[in-house]
């Protein structure tokens, strides 16, 4: 069949969930047989989210070709289990920038360059994928973020516009919206859903389904109203309530008929309603699991959105191990020799945060310190990691000045270096060791073990600084093997400590790997040392 183009709007507020609404929709059509990807389109003007404080934009989700992305890739990953590309981030940035490099090199002919029609022809491009080199696919889902009525959104809704009339009943629009509930006047309000809906016809674009966000269960009068007022059918009104994880959207979303509605909109017989039989036995093992296990995040950025992929890599393998996994985000500016033993109280495994820069590091290393020298499960990931080396070399090697390159350039013993590829680079943005690379490691090895056995692996990476070698000798005989090389360029990829019970640090991201049907091994074998 021809591929089949969804998109996904938002309107009323920002942070309706859209990722997790797209991923869901997805899920339930990767159910039905159907090859699909998922893509987002942003239209703020960076490149790419990777030269954004966390505190802008959450964490920045790296893809496997070594795309810096927003984190909604990571929701699209864990749900379907699908490898997303450069391909599937877009930003206004980006979209810009390859109609000027045209124009510069005199691509157009001398036209005047205009949004209408060179921009929006670029972004109509991008959502058809027409640059892509693929198996075909049966469905599409792009996703635009922000809100309607963002002047900077108006380009990709012009876009969409366009691909409606173009496509036919190849296309559909599925838009959310808040219903907020005023507790004075006790009532649930549609009146912000008919200003979004309206201000979207505005644009020449009719929403086929509606999706309306919700505190509280909406009854059908409530939605025959919103269907009345924004001309969609009630069968295409669909809700999308506070659950207690967002894994149990997916079945909402099914139980509503939502992929069902989206076929009939296309003109393709739904059939029988999948089972979802492996999705909904992690449901299952998810609401057995009353056991709870207390983990820390040691970090700087107090946001929950920071450490998206982290958090939901523990919370996954905890399920498979029937537990609960409860996150403490402990702030590694106010951690000190002090005060770490409270901090930690209570704690069954440490997590050492991934980051940049000097805030916060000696935190970072006092609490490497504590739980080495405690015995207490430790994972420390890419920054992380590199706290873990730089604590040993000060309180086991005996090197008090030893440091990062990154944050101490003239430390005597830098044993985390800045990797020679990278001496020369000048540029911030996408130059830094991205995307995923292979990774040998040494037989009977915890890491080994981990991964089940396997002496090759690849891992996604995000960072400039590396181990240096020259100590490499050093922490072997006293303690801290090296087990993971990668095998073209030597670099040291996973540090561990064998004879303790797991305190293990890798230079790459495994939480970029982890989706709910195959959780990472190494956060598994984590959370069952934490147990």
């Amino acid at each position: 069949m021809n591929t089949k183009y969804i998109f996904v709007t938002g309107g009323v507020v920002s942070s309706l969930g859209k990722g997790i609404i797209s991923a869901s929709i997805g899920k339930l059509l990767q159910a039905r047989g159907y090859k699909i990807t998922i893509q987002k389109f942003d239209p703020y003007i960076n490149i790419d989210p990777g030269t954004l404080n966390p505190y802008e934009h959450g964490e920045c989700y790296v893809t496997e070709d070594g795309m810096e992305t927003d984190l909604d890739l990571g929701h699209y990953e864990r749900f379907t289990g699908i490898r997303t590309t450069r391909h599937n981030s877009i930003t206004t940035g980006r979209i810009y920038k390859t109609v000027i490099d045209r124009e510069r090199r005199g691509d157009y002919l001398g036209k005047t360059i205009q949004v209408v029609p060179h921009i929006t022809d670029e972004i109509k491009r991008r959502m058809l994928r027409e640059d892509v080199e693929e198996e075909e696919l049966d469905f599409v889902i792009t996703e635009v973020g922000g809100t309607i009525g963002d002047i900077e959104s108006a380009p990709f809704m012009e876009a969409i516009r366009q691909l409606r009339w173009q496509l036919g009943r190849d296309a559909v629009c599925v838009h959310l919206t808040y219903v907020p509930y005023l507790k004075a006047a006790d009532e649930l309000k549609t009146k912000p859903t008919q200003h979004s809906v309206k201000e979207l016809q505005g644009m020449g674009i009719q929403p086929d389904i509606l999706v309306l966000r919700t505190e509280r269960h909406l009854d059908d009068a409530l939605r025959l109203k919103v269907a009345s007022f924004c001309n969609v059918s009630l069968e295409c009104v669909v809700q999308s309530e506070d659950m207690a994880s967002i894994y149990e959207v997916p079945v909402s979303m099914q139980r509503q008929g939502l992929d069902a509605a989206i076929l009939r909109k296309i003109g393709i017989p739904s059939g029988e309603t999948p089972a979802m039989k492996p999705w909904r036995n992690f449901l299952n093992n998810w609401r057995r699991a009353t056991r709870e296990i207390n983990i820390g995040l040691v970090g700087k950025y107090d946001l929950q959105d920071a450490y998206k992929s982290i958090r939901e890599s523990l919370n996954l393998a905890g399920i498979y191990d029937g537990v609960r996994t409860k996150i403490h985000f402990i702030n590694s500016e106010g951690v000190t020799d002090e005060n770490v033993a409270e901090k930690l109280e209570g704690l069954a495994g440490i997590i050492i945060c991934p980051g940049f820069g000097q805030r916060g590091i000696e935190g970072k290393i006092v609490a490497a310190k504590y739980t080495r020298t405690h015995d207490i499960p430790t994972f420390g990931i890419c920054l992380g990691m590199q706290m873990m080396v730089i604590e040993f070399a000060r309180n086991v090697l005996g090197y008090e000045d030893a440091n990062s390159s990154e944050m101490e350039n003239q430390t005597e013993h830098n044993v985390i270096d800045m990797m020679e590829e990278q001496k020369s680079v000048t540029q911030m943005g996408g130059t830094m060791r991205l995307g995923a690379y292979n990774c040998e490691l040494t037989e009977g090895s915890r890491a080994c073990e981990a991964y089940g056995g396997t002496t090759k692996i690849s891992e996604r990476h995000r960072h400039r600084y590396e181990f240096n070698n020259i100590y490499k000798e050093e922490y072997e005989v006293r303690g801290m093997k090296c087990v993971g090389i990668n095998p073209g360029t030597n670099l040291v990829e996973i540090v561990e400590i064998p004879s303790l019970r797991w305190y293990i640090g890798t230079q790459f991201h495994p939480e970029y790997s982890s989706t709910v049907l195959h959780p990472h091994p190494l956060f598994m074998s984590f959370i069952k040392a934490c147990i």
